[in-house]
């Protein structure tokens, strides 16, 4: 072996060559890029990064004629990072839906209103009322909303009584007497006596017919008439209960329940009476349907108004009380 080859450590000698230093052992590699032999020591301390080299411009290759060469585009500095792109578009996907959403929403909800609007100014019973019609509608209203809340105090007040122990059996007494004297004026099997009106109706058979007299009937029970009774010229008399019927006599007049009564009519009734008067006096009422056909209403108020024509009872063939 040479002295050569026992200077490498191989024992044979190495070929020089671009990937293998040529010189001999301990001596530095050749190569101006080749790394130090101590920083290749797992003891060797950490190289400080080296200062950045300045490579000198390349030029550019020759155009070639008539090539065509497009600018590489500038990133701008306003646009969104391309990783956190889909997300941000997808964000942006779900507030474009739920704007869409509560536009659909706010429009039906306009909808509704203009709709609901253009209904009640279109009212052609509204438009047509005067100021002082309304006044009395809206007095009317909430004549019958007072009525009703003294009703529902009333039971209340019954119901706690009937549960108070000891008083129970006298106020459940009491209570059956009171509702037995109210249908029994409802029934007509009773007679009655308190404020209310003295309604007359004059005219022709067509101004008087049982339609109008009906219409006033179902007006008053609207306004909240208690007892009421009809009678004729002659002073037959009959009373009016829920199932009363009127039609018009083959040789003039009214036939009421099967009897027969000549104008002009006369109607008694208990309730208030500035609201059942009110209710008469509607536009387009009885009042005003009785005078185009040429007939005229009066309506009196009284103090003490008398029903004092009873009504036969119902024989009830099938109904009977639950015990």
């Amino acid at each position: 072996m040479s002295e050569e080859h026992r200077e490498t450590g191989t024992g044979w000698p190495q070929p020089a060559g671009p990937g293998r230093p040529s010189g001999p052992a301990g001596e530095p590699d050749p190569r101006p890029d080749a790394p130090d032999p101590d920083e290749l020591s797992p003891l060797a301390p950490e190289a400080e990064p080296a200062a950045p080299v300045e490579r000198e411009d390349v030029p550019a290759p020759a155009e070639e004629p008539g090539a065509v060469v497009s600018p590489e585009p500038e990133p701008d500095p306003g646009e969104p990072d391309p990783v956190s792109r889909p997300e941000r578009v997808s964000v942006s996907r779900r507030l474009t839906s739920a704007g869409a959403m509560i536009a659909v929403l706010l429009a039906l909800l306009g909808f509704t209103l203009v709709v609901q609007l253009k209904t009640t100014s279109t009212d052609p019973t509204l438009a047509a009322t005067r100021e002082e019609d309304l006044v009395r509608i809206s007095s009317d209203l909430d004549s019958r909303e007072r009525r009703l809340r003294q009703d529902i105090e009333a039971l209340e007040d019954s119901q706690r009584q009937l549960r108070s122990g000891e008083q129970g059996r006298q106020a459940a007494l009491e209570e059956a007497t009171r509702r037995a004297d109210e249908l029994g004026i409802l029934a007509g099997t009773l007679p009655a006596v308190g404020p209310g009106l003295e309604v007359e109706f004059r005219g022709p058979e067509k101004a008087t017919s049982s339609t109008r007299i009906l219409d006033a009937v179902q007006e008053l029970r609207g306004a909240g008439a208690e007892a009421m009774q009809i009678q004729g010229a002659d002073g037959t008399a009959v009373r009016i209960i829920a199932s009363t019927y009127f039609v018009d006599g083959s040789g003039g007049g009214l036939v009421v329940d099967g009897r027969r009564l000549s104008g002009p009519y006369t109607i008694l009734v208990i309730g208030d009476p500035a609201t059942m008067r009110t209710a008469l006096n509607i536009p387009g009422g009885v009042v005003s349907s009785v005078r185009d056909a040429g007939g005229n209403v009066t309506s009196e108020d009284r103090e003490v108004v008398e029903v004092s024509q009873l009504h036969a009872p119902i024989k009830l063939d099938h109904a009977r009380p639950v015990s």
